[in-house]
């Protein structure tokens, strides 16, 4: 080899070396977007007790609340968690960017100002009568004087406003709220999580679920619209926290039953 030949490899390895040392952290791009208060702030839905609940102590947990930690330690961020009533409260804030990740149902309707992750958890929509109802199955409800109470901005109110032709909807304020409001008003039918309302129905009795589902809701979590470097960094975490077993862990350790982990995207 001649020294002319020897030292122009001599100096590529030294220009790749060079470049192979500054290669950008993929983290940056997503901390510099979900961190840019010093800190990332989680939405946290207490309506949806598949995603989060109190402990005995007042404070958040749950899946949601597990993946904002995790999420927040891989990106070096501290965080804060900012706890909401209703989806459609969390909606709004990351709407207005007054937080930086929120954990909600995928829908077109949201899609105007969130950017979505693949899903992480899939749960079902269900639907309570009074046991004495002549409503059997869910496509029985959808008829004229059949009104089926919702929580207000819930993916469930945004599915049935879509779907419902001749059912009128009532909105409550929040889903925590629909059985209740259901049982007051003498309304026809309740429409929410299957979780939630098999525990009003334990709670309140005389009511029954109707068999199966009316709708498969699939949890993601979401970005402010146009933060693309937090939406791609989120979609790999979301993948390998599903690959990895943490969100069906997860889940078992909170006692979640009812909602499956969503399937690995697609490549």
């Amino acid at each position: 080899m001649t020294p002319t030949r020897r030292s122009f490899i001599a100096a590529g390895g030294v220009l790749l070396a060079g470049c192979a040392g500054t290669a950008p952290d993929p983290r940056a791009g997503a901390r510099a977007e979900l961190g840019s208060t010093g800190k990332l702030r989680a939405a946290i839905n207490l309506g949806n007790p598949i995603l989060a609940s109190r402990d005995a102590a007042g404070e958040p947990r749950g899946v949601s609340v597990d993946l904002a930690r995790e999420a927040a330690r891989r990106l070096d961020l501290p965080i804060e968690l900012v706890v909401f009533n209703s989806a459609g409260n969390v909606v709004e804030a990351v709407k207005a960017r007054q937080v930086d990740l929120a954990f909600v149902a995928i829908d077109p309707v949201r899609a105007a100002d969130t950017d979505y992750t693949p899903p992480y958890v899939i749960i079902e929509g269900a639907y309570l009568v009074r046991t004495a109802s002549p409503l059997q199955r869910n496509e029985e409800v959808d008829r004229a004087g059949t009104r089926v109470v919702v929580g207000r901005g819930s993916a469930y109110d945004l599915y049935l406003t879509r779907e419902l032709k001749s059912a009128t909807l009532v909105r409550a304020p929040t889903s925590p709220a629909v059985t209740d409001m259901f049982l007051a008003q003498n309304l026809e039918v309740a429409a929410g999580v299957r979780q939630q309302l098999e525990a009003d129905a334990r709670r309140a009795g005389g009511v029954r679920l109707l068999p199966g589902r009316f709708m498969v809701i699939e949890q993601a979590m979401g970005v402010p619209k146009g933060r693309l470097a937090a939406q791609a960094w989120l979609s790999g975490f979301i993948e390998d926290m599903k690959a990895s077993g943490f969100v069906a862990a997860s889940l078992q350790k909170h006692g979640i039953e009812g909602a499956g982990v969503a399937p690995a995207r697609a490549p």
